[in-house]
């Protein structure tokens, strides 16, 4: 490598923007196995003539294996750089949706939607570019990773109601079949950009004095043990989720169920999404402001809100104004887990530990996907499943702000010292 590139691929450099905006694309194209089967379900549901909470499934089960592939997509990106993990995550997913347009029963359809397009497909769409856009900024690091994240809810304000429209013309089998071809072509195309190691990464080998001196420094976050403190945010990662599930992954059927048409429910979803990216941007400003932790309290006090705006609306105009509200309160709340994890833990393991700490986010998004759809079929109703949404929220706001007290204590007998 010459000296010219070496200086070139330093933080915050033009290449490193530049990246960032490759990495908004690779994310937009990867993320789309997320929404694209929540606007499947109704047909799915239909065609194989199963409950609710067995259309759910394949839903919760992608995000499972979306949540697992992160961890191992992210030690593959640490040790190989994340071009590789691109390469074989665009193969995957492209293989998954062909599957699942060719799948014969709701069994096949599953197995397609949680080994191909959730574990090997998108999840080496997510956290990986997460941490790596984590290593190219310093100054800006949480503007950066909320445009990063972006990426996740640009494919879900741009892909409901392109499914849509192609569901209503061709059917749901040749929609998958087609997005697997564009899909999965041109992720691979997008993943030959990222050869480039990140340059904090090589900054602070394990065995460096500055790096041994941040490990120091970092060896107990928030007072506990580093195992302790991310076992916390595991823990409210999978509870913000499961709240914020509910609506996402159930809108389109909840307003199915009110007689709205799909095309009206579909634009409701990809609007709570495109909000969301507006959100996710302002709270990445907030970010570097406040903090990750105060920024992921503040997005789970103001997502709890949203939520119980759901119960006394169930008009057509009201339900876009909620979801919009919606988006735009929660957006930023996942993006935060990264600022968080590269704020009170060793840079040296950042893959492992977004990637971590990410997977439970999405094992949040399964449970929440099922248990949304498990409460209407044993109660009629989605009432008691945004009950359920809130009682989870309120309980991710309890971790943050322990979090938030401990590590404000902590603070002030320092300065006392």
């Amino acid at each position: 490598m010459t000296e010219t590139t070496v200086l070139r691929h330093q933080p915050d450099s033009r290449y490193a923007v530049a990246r960032l905006g490759l990495t908004l694309l690779v994310m937009t194209v990867g993320s789309s196995g997320m929404y694209v089967v929540s606007v499947m379900l109704p047909q799915v549901q239909a065609e194989f003539g199963i409950a609710r909470a067995d259309a759910s499934l394949p839903y919760m089960l992608l995000m499972l294996g979306f949540g697992i592939g992160g961890v191992l997509m992210g030690r593959l990106a640490d040790r190989f750089g994340v071009m590789w993990p691109l390469l074989g995550g665009a193969a995957c997913l492209g293989a998954g949706y062909i599957a699942s347009g060719l799948a014969g029963g709701i069994v096949s359809f599953t197995i397609a939607q949680t080994l191909l397009v959730g574990l090997l497909g998108s999840s080496a769409a997510f956290a990986p570019l997460v941490a790596d856009t984590s290593l190219w900024f310093v100054r800006r690091r949480g503007i950066a990773v909320a445009v990063c994240a972006s990426g996740n809810y640009v494919a879900g304000a741009v892909w409901p109601p392109i499914v849509q429209h192609f569901i209503e013309t061709v059917g749901w089998r040749q929609t998958y079949i087609g997005m697997g071809l564009f899909c999965g072509l041109s992720m691979a195309a997008l993943a030959l950009c990222f050869r480039a190691r990140p340059p904090l990464a090589a900054a602070l080998p394990a065995g460096s004095a500055a790096g041994a001196a941040t490990v120091r420094n970092l060896a107990r976050p928030f007072g506990l043990s580093t195992g302790a403190a991310q076992g916390l945010l595991c823990v409210a990662g999978v509870a913000c989720c499961v709240a914020m599930a509910m609506p996402q992954v159930h809108i389109v059927a909840y307003c199915s169920d009110l007689g709205y048409g799909p095309a009206r429910c579909a634009q409701m979803l990809s609007l709570m999404l495109g909000f969301g990216v507006a959100s996710r941007l302002v709270s990445g400003a907030i970010c570097d402001r406040i903090g990750g932790l105060r920024t992921l309290l503040l997005g789970g006090v103001l997502q709890c809100a949203a939520l119980l705006l759901f119960l006394p609306f169930d008009g057509l105009v009201p339900l876009y104004v909620v979801s919009a509200l919606f988006g735009l309160f929660q957006g930023g709340i996942v993006p935060s887990y990264a600022i968080i994890v590269r704020e009170h833990f060793p840079p040296a393991q950042a893959g492992a530990r977004v990637g971590t700490v990410l997977m439970f986010t999405l094992f949040g998004m399964a449970l929440g996907g099922w248990l949304s759809g498990k409460v209407f079929d044993l109660t009629g109703s989605y009432h008691p499943a945004f009950l359920n949404g809130i009682a989870w929220n309120l309980l991710n706001v309890t971790i943050a702000a322990g979090l938030l007290y401990r590590l404000a204590r902590r603070e002030r007998r320092v300065v006392a010292a």
